[in-house]
Parts: C-alpha cells; sequence; structure tokens
C-alpha cells in the first residue's frame, strides 16, 4: 500500500478545481492535485521498477518488477503538471503525449497507458 500525504477527499477536490480552471488554478492547489494523483499511481500500480516525476511538485515509484535501488533509474517517466493532470483525468491520451513530446519516458517498462487515466469523468 502506498503511503498517501494528501487527505484523499482534499485531493479531489484539487483535481476538481484544476478540471474547472486549468489556467486559473493557485500553485498550491495545482500541487496538491498533482500529488494526489501520484499517491493513487502508486497505490493502484504498487511496486519500483518506474519513477515517474512531475517537477516541481513530486516523484513516486510504481509498477511491479525489479526494484531500483542506486544510480539513474533505468525506468523514468517525466512530464509537466498540466501534461499530468491532463493523463490522470483523461484530457490527454498517453500516446499523443508521448507522440507529441509531452512525456519523456525511457526504459522498457514505462508505457503508463494500461493505468491511465487515474479519475476519469
Amino acid at each position: 500500500m502506498a503511503r498517501r500525504r494528501i487527505d484523499p477527499a482534499e485531493g479531489a477536490r484539487a483535481l476538481d478545481a484544476w478540471r474547472a480552471a486549468p489556467e486559473e488554478t493557485p500553485r498550491p492547489v495545482l500541487a496538491t492535485a498533482v500529488r494526489h494523483a501520484l499517491e493513487e499511481l502508486a497505490e493502484r500500480a504498487p511496486g519500483n521498477s518506474v519513477e515517474v516525476r512531475v517537477p516541481p511538485f513530486g516523484v513516486t515509484q510504481c509498477v511491479a518488477g525489479p526494484r531500483h535501488t542506486r544510480g539513474t533509474p533505468p525506468n523514468v517517466v517525466e512530464t509537466d503538471p498540466a501534461t499530468w493532470l491532463g493523463l490522470v483525468t483523461g484530457a490527454v491520451a498517453w500516446p499523443e503525449a508521448v507522440a507529441a513530446g509531452r512525456v519523456v519516458a525511457s526504459g522498457t517498462r514505462t508505457d503508463l497507458a494500461q493505468v491511465l487515466p487515474l479519475f476519469p469523468r
């Protein structure tokens, strides 16, 4: 089970606020929404083989497989907060985000299309 720091209800409110006005979401609310989604990903796809980074707000490890312990992880996904929230809500599709360069995914285990979106409408 993933360790939660964001109350799920607070995370859901932050995500709803972002959905309502993505460009106008205050930075603390945006950070809460991103971190909530990262925690949910770790809960739904437990493991340590992929590192998902959404700078500057958070990072998590997920997906079952070989555990990474030192140095640069072999499987890394990195994206910006708006793209991440688009992916987890279903507003942005994984293949399109990768093809457009909005997601950088390196490694053999980094295709998250099977676990996204986390919070579709």
